[in-house]
């Protein structure tokens, strides 16, 4: 495959500096979350944001439809949420005498799925051929989802009364996990300035189409990788899967997600070409939900941040 070029790789940058600017109309800082968010769309993966409520999710999820020119769902996931409440469902159409299908909240090109582990086992799994296949199957027919395709998903990490915890299956199908934490005093007073009148939502205009955001998620993947900085990347994946805090480490997939999310970053950074920077800064959001850690390592407080940044000192970035 050819690698991108200098002059589409600034393309891509100007595109996403653009689309930045216009999300920070309504979201105060967090450009970190901003940017990896553009990541996950030009990667076409999904987003679990974990956090507590009233810290902007939904806000960012709006922002960023509006400044895509997406179109935007929000599906509210609570005990009672039936399958067909997402996917959809064929009923039959007595003045025509036929069946019909009525599409469900799913068929959005940003799908806001709120508060996702408060929904039953049955729900939840009603997402998975979504999210893997971009396909919905109803009735022994499969219907296409509209393109570009980005579920963000959000769920309390503190208020875990009545919530079905996601299985690693699930889990694995989401490209990262991001939490977007309390702002700043000065960004909070700016938050404060900034939506005393009205919500700035209203004044978010497309700024990336939708079509030339597609043509932009197949050129990321023209990023070139050297060898050495591949071989890095597995040998990082590789030894979550031998750390004694370890019970289960990444898949293979999670690899396949770092490779790709580091391409990402390269193409809105202006790079042709991943460095072991952007493998070192993108392996606690693409891996942390990856690990299922030993009942030891839990007992002592031992999260997966913690495990991802020692194996991050332990092994040697290369120098080029």
């Amino acid at each position: 495959m050819q690698q991108i070029s200098a002059d589409r790789v600034s393309t891509i940058r100007d595109l996403a500096t653009r689309v930045q600017d216009e999300v920070a109309r309504a979201i105060v800082g967090k450009e970190s979350i901003v940017e990896l968010m553009l990541v996950a769309l030009l990667c076409e993966g999904h987003v679990l944001l974990e956090d507590v409520p009233g810290t902007g999710k939904t806000t960012l999820a709006r922002a960023l439809a509006g400044a895509l020119g997406c179109s935007f769902q929000r599906i509210q996931f609570t005990p009672d949420l039936l399958p067909s409440d997402v996917t959809g469902l064929s009923f039959y159409n007595q003045k025509l005498g036929e069946f019909q299908f009525r599409a469900g909240p799913i068929f959005g090109q940003i799908v806001l799925t709120d508060e996702i582990n408060r929904a039953t086992p049955r729900t939840q799994s009603a997402l998975l051929e979504a999210m893997q296949e971009r396909t919905v199957t109803i009735d022994g027919e499969t219907r296409p989802l509209p393109r570009p395709f980005l579920v963000i998903a959000t769920q309390n990490p503190v208020e875990l009364e009545g919530t079905f915890p996601l299985p690693e299956a699930q889990l694995d199908r989401f490209l990262l996990r991001l939490s977007m934490g309390y702002p700043s005093q000065e960004e909070e007073e700016e938050i404060l300035l900034r939506y005393e009148q009205a919500s700035p939502l209203a004044e978010i205009s497309p700024v990336l189409p939708a079509e030339e955001l597609r043509r932009l998620q197949t050129e990321v993947r023209s990023v070139g990788v050297t060898p050495v900085v591949r071989r890095y990347l597995v040998e990082l994946v590789r030894a979550t899967r031998h750390h004694p805090d370890v019970e289960l480490g990444a898949s293979p997939r999670g690899s396949l997600a770092l490779y790709q999310t580091a391409q990402a970053r390269a193409a809105l950074h202006g790079r042709t070409f991943v460095l072991p920077d952007d493998v070192k800064a993108l392996a606690e959001p693409v891996l942390n939900h990856r690990l299922l850690l030993s009942a030891e390592a839990r007992l002592r407080g031992r999260g997966p941040a913690a495990v991802i940044n020692q194996i991050l000192a332990q092994i040697p970035a290369p120098v080029e």
